[in-house]
C-alpha cells in the first residue's frame, strides 16, 4: 500500500473510508464564492469529509519549485555533494543581476516574496543521453566568456567565428551556471541567439529551460505565448510542468488549475511534481484543497517524494500538530526515505516551537551524529538551532570548527546564529575572516550581516557595509537596494528608503525586487498613509509586477488605519484579476463607503 494511504489513515484530520473517493477527471476550481465541481474526489453522496487546517508552510523544500525535468528524480541526493560546493566556484564577486526576484536572501520563511524565483534551489534542467540528470561541476569556457565580456551576443558570434562547436553539453553547462548565478536574462539571450542563428538541435528540456527563463525575465503571459511557439513534437509534459511551476511561483491559482486540467486532457500522466506544485499552491491559497490533492495521489498510486513529506511535516509543524508530524515521519521511515539533516533540523525547530526542548536537543545530537569532521555540512543546520535555544557555548564550539574550513554555507549560518544571540562583533569576525581568506566580499554572508544591522537598527554600520561592497568594485543591484531599503525602514526612515529606491530605479536598467516595494508599501500602510501607499502600489505595477492579493490587502490596511473609505476597490481588483479570499473580503467590507451599519439601517426609509 502506498504511503499516502498510511498518511491518510494515521491523520486525525481526515475522515476517510477506502472507497470514499473516485478517480479525478478534473480539478475543483474556485471562483469567488462559487465552486465548480466536475468529477471531483470530494463526493458528498459518499460522505467524505474533506478538512485540513494548517497555516502557511515553507516553500523551500526539495522537489517543489525545481524545474520539472528533474523533479521526479530521486530527491534524496548526497548531502556532502549538495552542500559542500567550494567557495571559490561560487559567484561571490557580483551582485545578483537581471532583476531577479529572490527573497531567500533576507527571509527564511514563506510569505515575504511571492515572486521568489528559485530561492536557493538549483535549477538543473538538462539530461544526459541516458535520461539521467548530470551533476555538472566541470569548467565551462562558454559560461566564463559570457561572464567576462558581459555580452552573450559578442561571445557567441566570436565562438562561431573561431569555429568552435556549440555542443549540447557546453550549452547545457553554460545555462546551468548562469542559473546558479541567477543571470536569467543572459540565459534567455543565449537560448534566443541559438534559435535565431544556428542549427542547434533543441530538445524538450531545452525548450522547457527557455520557457522557464521567459517567465522569470518577462511574465507568465509571455511564457504562455512561447509555449504556443514551441514545435508540437516538443510540446510535452516537461514543458507544461515547467509552466505550471511558474504559475505556482506567481500564486496564479486560476492559471495553475487550468494548466493542470489541460495536462490531464492531454493524457499526460499525473506526476508527483505536479501534485507537489498544487500542494504548495493550496498551502497559500485554499488549504481545504490540500486533502483533495492527497486523495488524488492516493487514487492514482502516486508515491510521495521527499519533498511531499517535507511539505506535510511543515504543514503539521506549523499547525502545532506534533503528533501528526511524528506520524508522517514514521510513515516516511517505513517507506525507506532517510531523515537527512535538513528534515531533522525542521523537526527540531517545531519541537522548540512546541516547547519540547528535550526532544529538539535529542534530534540535534542525532544530526551531529557521526561528528563534524565526517559531516561538516551539518553545521549550517545546527548553528541556528543552538542560537534559538540561546546556547552560546555550542554556537561558539561550532563556530570554531567553521573557522577551520570556512565553508560558505556554514559561515552564513554562523553569522546568522551570532546575530540571533545579539553578538554582533562575533558575526562581523566570521565575515571578516571570510573576506580575508578569499580576497573578496562574499555576497550571501554580506546580506546575512546586513540583516543583523537592519534588525538591530544599526543604520551607520549598514551604510558602511554597503560602501565597503561598493569600494570592492562589486556592482550594486536589486538585492543591495533591498537591503538598504529594509535598513532605513527599520530605522524609521521610510521616506529616505523610498528615495533610495526611486534613485536606483531611475539610474539603472534593472528593476527592484517585488519584496522591496512591499517593504515600503507595508510601512506606509501601517502608518495609515493612503497617499504614499497608493503611490508605491502604482509604481510596483509600473515596474512590471502584476497586482496580487497581498498588495491589495496591504492597500486596504492603509485605508483601515486612516479610517477612510475606499471607493471602487472591488472594481480595481476585478480589472487586475484579483479575487478576494475570506480575509480580504472582510477588509473590503470594512472600507466599503456604502456599508450598512446598524444606525444607517434605522435611518434609511
Amino acid at each position: 500500500m502506498y504511503s499516502i494511504s498510511k498518511i491518510l489513515r494515521r491523520s486525525g484530520r481526515f475522515n476517510l473510508a477506502p472507497s470514499s473517493f473516485s478517480a479525478v477527471s478534473k480539478l475543483e476550481i474556485s471562483s469567488g464564492d462559487k465552486e465548480i465541481s466536475s468529477g471531483l474526489i470530494y463526493n458528498k453522496s459518499q460522505g467524505l469529509i474533506r478538512s485540513y487546517s494548517v497555516r502557511d508552510v515553507f516553500s523551500r523544500f526539495i522537489g517543489i519549485n525545481k524545474l520539472s525535468s528533474i523533479a521526479d528524480a530521486n530527491d534524496k541526493g548526497d548531502e556532502e555533494d549538495r552542500l559542500s560546493e567550494p567557495v571559490e566556484t561560487l559567484p561571490l564577486s557580483g551582485d545578483i543581476p537581471e532583476g531577479v526576484e529572490d527573497g531567500s536572501l533576507f527571509d527564511s520563511e514563506l510569505g515575504s516574496d511571492v515572486d521568489a524565483a528559485d530561492d536557493d534551489l538549483e535549477m538543473e534542467v538538462e539530461h544526459s543521453n541516458e535520461g539521467k540528470t548530470k551533476n555538472k561541476r566541470a569548467r565551462c569556457e562558454l559560461f566564463e566568456s559570457i561572464v567576462a565580456y558581459k555580452s552573450v551576443k559578442h561571445v557567441l558570434e566570436a565562438w562561431v567565428k573561431e569555429g568552435k562547436d556549440l555542443t549540447q553539453a557546453e550549452v547545457t553547462l553554460a545555462i546551468h551556471n548562469l542559473r546558479k548565478r541567477k543571470s536569467y536574462a543572459m540565459g534567455l539571450q543565449l537560448w534566443e541567439w541559438l534559435r535565431a542563428n544556428t542549427q542547434f538541435e533543441f530538445t524538450e528540456a531545452n525548450y522547457a529551460s527557455q520557457l522557464d527563463l521567459v517567465a522569470k525575465v518577462h511574465s507568465l503571459k509571455k511564457a504562455e505565448d512561447f509555449l504556443k511557439d514551441i514545435p508540437e513534437s516538443f510540446r510535452g509534459e516537461v514543458v507544461y510542468r515547467t509552466l505550471l511551476a511558474n504559475c505556482v511561483l506567481k500564486l496564479h491559482v486560476k492559471k495553475a488549475e487550468e494548466l493542470f486540467n489541460k495536462m490531464r486532457e492531454l493524457k499526460f500522466p499525473t506526476s508527483v511534481f505536479a501534485c507537489n506544485q498544487l500542494l504548495l499552491l493550496y498551502s497559500k491559497h485554499d488549504r481545504k484543497k490540500i486533502a483533495d490533492i492527497l486523495l488524488l495521489m492516493e487514487s492514482e498510486n502516486i508515491k510521495p517524494t521527499r519533498g511531499t513529506y517535507q511539505f506535510l511535516i511543515n504543514s503539521k509543524g506549523l499547525a502545532g500538530d506534533i503528533d501528526g508530524m511524528d506520524k508522517i515521519v514514521e510513515t516516511m521511515k517505513e517507506e525507506g526515505i532517510e531523515l537527512d539533516p535538513e528534515i531533522q533540523a525542521t523537526l527540531a525547530r517545531y519541537y522548540l516551537r512546541a516547547g519540547l526542548k528535550d526532544r529538539a536537543e535529542e534530534v540535534m545530537k542525532e544530526i551531529e551524529g557521526k561528528g563534524l569532521t565526517q559531516t561538516p555540512w551539518v553545521c549550517r543546520s545546527l548553528l541556528p538551532l543552538y542560537a534559538d535555544i540561546g546556547d552560546k557555548n555550542n554556537v561558539r564550539r561550532l563556530s570554531r570548527f567553521v573557522d577551520q574550513t570556512l565553508r560558505y554555507d556554514n559561515c552564513i549560518a554562523a553569522i546568522k546564529a551570532w546575530g540571533k544571540l545579539k553578538e554582533i562583533e562575533e558575526a562581523e569576525a566570521v565575515f571578516d575572516r571570510l573576506v580575508k581568506r578569499y580576497k573578496l566580499v562574499p555576497m550571501l554572508p554580506y546580506f546575512a550581516l546586513m540583516e543583523i544591522y537592519t534588525e538591530n537598527k544599526m543604520l551607520a554600520k549598514g551604510k558602511d557595509l554597503v560602501k565597503r561592497v561598493s569600494n570592492a568594485g562589486i556592482k550594486i543591484g536589486p538585492s543591495t537596494w533591498h537591503a538598504l531599503v529594509k535598513l532605513y525602514v527599520k530605522a524609521g526612515e521610510v521616506e529616505k528608503a523610498e528615495q533610495i529606491l526611486n534613485k536606483a530605479t531611475k539610474d539603472n536598467k534593472m528593476r527592484p525586487l517585488f519584496i522591496t516595494y512591499m517593504v515600503i508599501l507595508e510601512e506606509y500602510a501601517k502608518r495609515g498613509d493612503v497617499h504614499n501607499t497608493e503611490k508605491v502600489f502604482l509604481r510596483t505595477k509600473q515596474a512590471g509586477y502584476v497586482a496580487q492579493l497581498m498588495q491589495y490587502e496591504t492597500l486596504l490596511v492603509a485605508y483601515l488605519n486612516a479610517k477612510t473609505p475606499a471607493y471602487g476597490m472591488k472594481e480595481r481588483m476585478n480589472v487586475d484579476n484579483v479575487f478576494p479570499n475570506r480575509t480580504l473580503a472582510v477588509k473590503l467590507a470594512q472600507v466599503d463607503p456604502f456599508r450598512k451599519t446598524p444606525m444607517s439601517a434605522l435611518l434609511d426609509d
